[in-house]
């Protein structure tokens, strides 16, 4: 029986520049790059140098501490650079790409009939499973713990987030085929959470299907795990996109990986927001050519809550399906804070007044509006917080680096992308999802 998820605590953000469900596809480009910080803690061992000729699908890197986890290219061509940073860090593999999409042969198979080997087999040889990530710690999912169960949100709650009912219409098959798949890898459920019925998840066969609603975060999948099947120590479950469904669905149908996606062009400094197809690692300059006001304006992979900054001649990050384009708030608001505000979000109603109209649209820019201070004690976190979770109390237990108190606090539910809304809100301006990643990677460290 299916378990709706309906919460109250939250806060959505409403933004100019939301992408009309109109989708253009565009050429392939010429120069790609994997980033390996895209895949956190992965430390890389390169298999292609450059010069290398390589196929769509065949491996550019696999993990230094699992050599089955390996990493593709998305395109056909030629390893043109290895980008390194201090001591030698890998920070870009640039592939330019020879403008006609071989793909290596994976073979199509019979999902129905594989065992559960096989199937994690057929994922490490493909490079698919860098899309299956693993709670706690956030991080690509250690293949020698099974899982207590598999989760898939299919619903965006993040501002201006693709919309998954228009992005996988049409995928069925591909999505049917990968949900058999992850069937095969735990003993127990596969958890499947949508919008509204429309949702070409709705119809999947095989799973526990559940209707969520409510501000963001109900969208992210801590949240659905928390009211589902809550984490406890030494347990794991593992956690998958829809985007990386169809790719994973795609392969086992043709035997090609086609990392090809629909990316939503979002935010106010587009003059066209709308959908475009792209493949993972593309070059922005190619993406938003011809449609970017570049006028003080940053770009982000990613929603602007959780995403990253990139420039014009940057990537596309390998996970992210949203490119967003809003002003650089860089300028100095005259007694900004002794004045009634209008065209700003807040929780407060202090000389605020977005909660007058909460439709109502803003254009808002990256302004912090302050400037970097001690913890404030406002109680202000537990309102957008839904998870039952002390959020500034685990966060001051990740500064201090108290283990046992961070596992009291319920830091293996979280994932720093959970603490984006208390980071929006936080009157100190403290960077809370550096906190939480920073906290994990010394539990996982310390723990295992």
């Amino acid at each position: 029986m299916s378990k709706d998820i309906r919460i109250k605590k939250g806060l959505d953000i409403k933004l100019v520049g939301e992408a009309k469900q109109v989708t253009t596809k565009l050429p392939m480009g010429s120069v790609f790059a994997i980033k390996p910080s895209d895949f956190h803690g992965v430390i890389p061992k390169i298999l292609a140098k450059e010069g290398t000729e390589v196929k769509a699908g065949e491996a550019l890197f696999h993990a230094k501490s699992d050599e089955r986890i390996l990493f593709p290219s998305p395109v056909s061509g030629k390893v043109t650079e290895i980008v390194r940073g201090a001591r030698r860090k890998v920070l870009e593999i640039k592939i330019t790409s020879n403008g006609t999409q071989e793909h290596k042969d994976f073979g199509k198979v019979d999902v129905a009939s594989m065992t559960g080997e096989q199937v994690k087999n057929h994922l490490f040889a493909s490079g698919c499973w860098p899309f299956v990530k693993q709670r706690p710690y956030d991080v690509i999912a250690n293949p020698n713990q099974a899982p207590k169960a598999i989760f898939v949100s299919a619903y965006a709650s993040a501002p201006l987030a693709a919309n998954y009912d228009y992005v996988l219409q049409g995928k069925e098959a591909e999505l049917q085929a990968a949900v058999t798949a992850l069937t095969k890898l735990t003993e127990g459920k596969v958890h499947v959470s949508v919008g509204s019925s429309k949702s070409p998840l709705a119809s999947v066969r095989d799973v526990e299907l559940h209707k969520v609603s409510g501000p963001h975060p109900v969208g992210n999948v801590s949240t659905q795990i928390a009211q589902i099947d809550p984490i406890n120590k030494g347990e794991v479950v593992w956690v998958v996109t829809p985007q990386d469904l169809v790719v994973i669905g795609e392969l086992l149908l043709t035997g090609k990986l086609n990392l090809t996606r629909t990316i939503a062009l979002t935010g106010s400094k587009f003059t066209t927001p709308q959908y475009i197809t792209a493949l993972a690692g593309a070059q922005v300059s190619g993406l938003v050519k011809e449609n970017l006001q570049n006028d003080n304006t940053r770009v982000i992979s990613g929603n602007v809550l959780s995403g990253t900054q990139v420039g014009e001649d940057g990537f596309l990050g390998y996970y992210d399906n949203q490119l967003t384009a809003i002003p650089e708030g860089d300028d100095y608001e005259l007694f900004g804070w002794n004045k009634p505000v209008f065209d700003k979000v807040s929780t407060s109603r202090a000389l605020t007044f977005s909660w007058l109209n909460p439709k109502k649209k803003y254009d808002l820019d990256t302004n912090t509006n302050g400037e970097h201070r001690a913890f404030v004690v406002t109680g202000s976190y537990e309102e957008v917080f839904p998870l039952d979770i002390y959020p500034m109390q685990l966060l001051k237990a990740c500064m201090y680096k108290d283990l046992d108190e961070m596992e009291g606090l319920g830091a293996y539910e979280v994932a720093p992308e959970d603490f984006a809304l208390t980071e929006f809100i936080c009157v100190s301006k403290q960077p809370h999802q550096k906190i939480i990643r920073e906290g994990l990677d010394l539990l996982k460290q310390e723990l295992g």
